[in-house]
């Protein structure tokens, strides 16, 4: 059974003019265990909507999502958001670090929605991305590369089943952006997570032995906006 199972995935939007836009129709896709693979699109493309779905963040309009055999899109919200933090971890483009907590506290932060605390296992993975000496320092003490690493330590701290980056490297310059996509894939390797990267960024995608074009999985992406019904 793959780890991620999606079929007849629907997600709408409501334009300004009334018009109802469907962003998302993905009548299938799923992920294996321990697998990497990056999906590709342009700016615009539903690829955050995408993630934000499978991370229970967004509600579909219709179809599933499983994730190791639950069916997150069928869940309450609190359930959501229980089985996403303990089984997902999520990297966003911009970070989102609460910039009043030091990095240790970040991190610590992010277990306290999972099994709990575990400051031992945070300072640990803090030292793997090479911020050792950074424990106590705030985000704003850090540079644009030392705050992606802290995002990629939080993602990994309730060793989650599945980690989702969405446009991971996006405000990183090139060397940081190498840098930063090596510590992902390197620990979601050690700590037996799926990776499910986003980006448009050929450099990035090279990188990946398996790509998926959201174009090609996306029956919306050339469907003309639906009106909306009453």
């Amino acid at each position: 059974m793959p780890l991620l199972e999606i079929s007849q995935l629907q997600k709408s939007f409501v334009a300004p003019d009334g018009a109802r836009q469907r962003v998302i129709d993905v009548p299938a896709f799923s992920l294996d265990e321990r697998a990497q693979v990056a999906l590709s699109g342009e700016s615009g493309s539903g690829k955050t909507t995408f993630l934000h779905l499978i991370a229970g963040i967004l509600k579909p309009d219709s179809g599933c999502i499983r994730i190791g055999g639950r069916e997150m899109s069928a869940l309450p919200e609190p359930q959501r958001d229980r089985l996403r933090a303990t089984s997902i971890g999520y990297i966003f483009q911009t970070f989102n670090l609460l910039q009043g907590y030091t990095c240790l506290e970040n991190v610590l932060l992010g277990m306290s929605f999972g099994p709990g605390a575990d400051r031992e296992f945070a300072t640990a993975l803090l030292k793997r991305v090479g911020l050792e000496s950074r424990l106590k320092h705030y985000p704003r003490q850090l540079s644009t590369g030392q705050q992606q690493r802290v995002a990629v330590a939080r993602a990994l701290a309730n060793r989650p089943r599945l980690v989702l980056a969405d446009e991971p490297t996006g405000n990183l310059d090139s060397a940081n952006a190498r840098e930063a996509l090596a510590l992902i894939r390197d620990g979601c390797r050690e700590n037996g997570a799926a990776l499910l990267l986003v980006s448009h960024d050929r450099d990035v995608l090279e990188k990946f032995e398996h790509v998926a074009d959201l174009r090609q999985l996306n029956r919306a992406a050339a469907a003309a906006p639906m009106e909306v019904r009453p």
